[in-house]
């Protein structure tokens, strides 16, 4: 549990159909990460030198930017592109497509629970 995470989920862009249910097989995501000094890999675009907030700042600052994201004071691209720690930051967020099995799995079950447009809570 070494990452701070909000994702949005964008779009669906396949889908099968099983006994009449829906199964969502693809994803495409954005995403703002805030790593601690306890993280995988405590480093970043941002700060190439290590990373040394706690792992309660970082959910702390999550918590901020979901605040301000809920206002709609600030886009989730726009946010991303200068809080993110991820190299996803240049893209706003974005994650690109993806599968299951290609995530870490609390933030691809986040991802495939969300409906389009919506945004999860933190996920670490």
């Amino acid at each position: 549990l070494q990452k701070r995470k909000i994702s949005e989920t964008d779009f669906e862009q396949q889908k099968n159909e099983t006994n009449n249910k829906k199964i969502l097989t693809q994803v495409r995501c954005r995403h703002l990460l805030v790593k601690h000094r306890d993280s995988r890999n405590p480093t970043s675009w941002k700060s190439p030198k290590g990373i040394s907030i706690s792992k309660e700042e970082a959910l702390n600052k999550i918590l901020g930017y979901e605040k301000l994201l809920k206002s709609k004071s600030v886009k989730f691209d726009e946010l991303a592109s200068t809080e993110s720690d991820c190299s996803s930051a240049k893209k706003g967020g974005d994650l690109g497509h993806f599968t299951r099995g290609k995530m870490q799995k609390p933030f691809e079950d986040a991802s495939f629970a969300l409906n389009v447009g919506e945004m999860s809570g933190p996920v670490e």
